[in-house]
């Protein structure tokens, strides 16, 4: 039992919001009980809410087992614990302080045991941004609050497909406000996380990177906009020469549209609408959203929380399902490459940190 529960990698999965359609693509994702063979899930939330929303998804042969804490977890069994014993007024499709206030309890306490090393990574279904702010959540969003935990400056958001994988420049800030916010310095630190994360996390030796330009035309030298001659064009041009795989800048539109992106291993897009919206129209519904630049391991399904639809039994687990497999799959490839790069004549010593939450389940 010892060997067995040392083999299977512990997956933290947050419940989202109550109200929306996390617990269902939860339930629906561990449905199939092959899918437990190499790991075991914990779930952060109640068993009365798993409860309610099994029985309103009708998913009756979905089993869980109830555990105090994530060291009580059963191996390769689906285990759910109890965050609150509230009995909570679910108000399914609605955006209200209680989807909120649970969703981040369920974080909290995740993020504890994560740091904590009790579990080795973590999956987090949708927030309600709205929602949860009424909770005095300080964050635009899950990106930002593990960057602050982590005693990152910034976390690089990407979102991952079979065959595309699209990291963000900017991530959660008005449209007007992205190009102040965009300088030679953030986009280096944002191709420096991307290249790293490509090699350590997706073991890939000599990433092929593309980058986008700002404006229409990728600014058509100058004539649509000066952020690609100042800003973007500069550093593409010093990172090849020093060795990085990088090209562009390319206009969005044609770049998704023509399939020039399978060229790539990665594409860095200078803010949200512009990387998720080509990104989303390739891979709805099977897409990943991952932090990139952590010590620690966290994706999420790449849709929100869907209030339109919660509570109607309809909603795909397809995205949930491929972020708990990309999570696992990046912890093997992260394991791997430190295995494989350890002297084993030297002590390997960590590197310290002014704050370490996180420190007990690095891996990289």
């Amino acid at each position: 039992m010892e060997k067995d529960k040392q083999a299977a990698i512990r997956v933290g999965i947050t419940i989202g919001d109550v109200n929306g359609i996390g617990p269902e693509v939860i339930i629906k994702a561990l449905g199939d009980s092959r899918i437990l063979s190499e790991f075991t899930p914990i779930i952060y939330g109640s068993t009365k809410t798993i409860s309610y929303h099994k029985k309103m998804v009708k998913e009756e042969e979905f089993a869980y087992t109830s555990c105090k804490t994530a060291e009580d977890a059963i191996p390769h069994k689906i285990n759910v614990i109890n965050v609150w014993n509230d009995e909570v007024r679910f108000q399914i499709g609605e955006m209200n302080e209680t989807g909120g206030k649970y969703a981040f309890a369920s974080l909290e306490r995740a993020t504890q045991d994560l740091a904590a090393g009790k579990i080795d990574v973590l999956v987090t279904a949708p927030i309600s941004k709205e929602a949860i702010a009424k909770a005095d959540f300080k964050f635009p969003g899950h990106t930002e609050y593990l960057a602050h935990l982590s005693n990152q400056d910034e976390a690089l958001m990407m979102m991952v497909g079979q065959n595309l994988r699209v990291a963000l420049a900017t991530s959660h800030i008005p449209v007007k406000e992205v190009s102040e916010n965009l300088s030679k310095e953030k986009i280096q630190a944002k191709l420096t996380v991307l290249e790293n994360s490509m090699k350590k996390d997706f073991g890939i030796i000599r990433p092929r990177i593309a980058v986008l330009g700002l404006n229409p035309h990728a600014g058509e030298n100058g004539k649509l906009g000066k952020e690609e001659e100042e800003i973007i064009i500069p550093i593409i041009k010093e990172n090849f020469d020093n060795g990085m795989l990088v090209f562009g800048p390319y206009p969005a539109d044609g770049f998704f549209g023509s399939s020039q992106f399978n060229q790539f291993d990665a594409v860095l897009a200078m803010y949200h609408d512009q990387g998720l919206t080509g990104f989303k129209a390739l891979t709805f519904d099977e897409g990943v959203n991952f932090t990139a630049g952590l010590p620690i391991v966290r994706t999420s399904p790449d849709h929100g929380t869907a209030f339109d639809i919660a509570g109607k039994g309809i909603a795909s687990a397809q995205s949930m399902r491929n972020a708990i497999y990309l999570a696992v799959e990046i912890y093997k490839t992260r394991k791997f490459i430190k295995e494989i790069h350890a002297n084993p004549l030297s002590e390997q010593k960590t590197p310290e940190f002014k704050r370490k939450p996180f420190a007990n389940n690095r891996v990289e």
